[in-house]
């Protein structure tokens, strides 16, 4: 099972964070466009992928792509959801709308995805 990518999408449609978290041994070409048609190509009929998407606050989207087989996609978005209020929302000199550039989020977001991949789900605790 395998995640491989998080992005965040604003209201207005512009990427503000994007995180290539596994990347498969063949080639995937990946075309976006608004309001994010999904293109994937497989080579060798073996790439398959689940889209993921949770509105978040403020019209702000939370998208994962990972292996359809991958347990626990919901849990993980509203995970995270949580690392997005708590770390990006919380620094002072993020501002709403604009790219995500702090050490927290992407630290504890890779955290995160480790453990969907090896755990399969978020409980309630985590």
């Amino acid at each position: 099972m395998a995640i491989f990518s998080v992005y965040v999408v604003n209201k207005a449609g512009g990427l503000i964070y994007q995180l290539d978290h596994y990347v498969p041994r063949s080639d995937t070409e990946k075309t976006f466009s608004f309001p994010l048609d999904l293109v994937l190509r497989p080579r060798d009929e073996r790439v398959v992928v689940a889209f993921g998407q949770r509105d978040g606050i403020r019209g702000i989207k939370f998208v994962v792509l990972a292996d359809p087989r991958q347990a626990g996609i919901d849990s993980l978005l509203r995970k995270i959801y949580e690392i997005y209020s708590d770390f990006a929302l919380k620094n002072p000199f993020y501002s709403l709308e604009m790219p995500i550039r702090c050490e927290l989020f992407d630290q504890n977001l890779k955290l995160a995805l480790e453990v969907a991949e090896k755990a399969g789900s978020f409980g309630p605790g985590s």
